[in-house]
């Protein structure tokens, strides 16, 4: 995991994490061919955030993004009732990019390092007491409808993803959520949702 490797990068209006899920809908070329690859190949591609630019490229319009995001592969998809293609993703590892260019079709593509300690299935770094309070919020997030949907795996004695679920989860910009992610510090990210979750009790 140490080498760079050529990804492709599909720029979104919101930050994923490791062990998240999310429900995309595909009707660009570009992304049609790169689902069909993924499937064949059984690979994924980038989830990143914009930083300019829209999701959908139009005429002389550019995308200018982060430069770290999350690593998911397609666990299911189907036909949706409007004829689009549904697929939904589930996040497995960070990466930061090294070097981004655009490829004929407009899909972006990267050369990446993966993230040797923020991805799914490292060892569990237990919650302590001190923490609780969080672990508390994260079930009771958890427990909202449009979250039970999405039927994640979270074990809420696990450092990780405690960090990984709220930075998803609390409402709060794109921007400090894709601060959480680029942190390499569990323990300073747990910190830091903390900082935040205690500015939203008091405005």
């Amino acid at each position: 995991m140490n080498d760079s490797q050529d990804i492709p990068l599909f720029p979104l209006h919101l930050v994923m994490f490791p062990g998240g899920r999310l429900d995309l809908q595909i009707f660009e070329r570009r992304y049609i061919d790169l689902v069909r690859s993924c499937l064949r190949s059984e690979t994924g591609f980038g989830i990143c955030l914009l930083k300019e630019g829209e999701e959908v490229i139009k005429d002389n319009s550019r995308q200018k993004i982060y430069n770290a995001g999350t690593y998911a592969h397609i666990v299911d998809w189907d036909q949706l009732e409007n004829g689009l293609l549904g697929i939904t993703v589930e996040g497995s590892t960070k990466f930061v990019i090294e070097d981004c260019w655009q490829i004929d079709d407009g899909l972006l593509m990267s050369k990446v390092k993966f993230s040797e300690t923020d991805s799914v299935g490292k060892p569990v770094i237990s919650v302590e007491d001190e923490f609780e309070g969080l672990a508390d919020l994260l079930q009771s997030l958890g427990n909202h409808p449009l979250v039970e949907q999405k039927k994640l795996k979270i074990d809420y004695d696990n450092l990780w993803d405690l960090g990984w679920r709220l930075g998803e989860l609390i409402p709060v910009t794109n921007e400090k959520k894709q601060h959480l992610l680029e942190l390499d510090d569990p323990w300073e990210r747990i910190e830091q949702i903390e900082k935040l979750v205690a500015d939203l009790t008091h405005t």
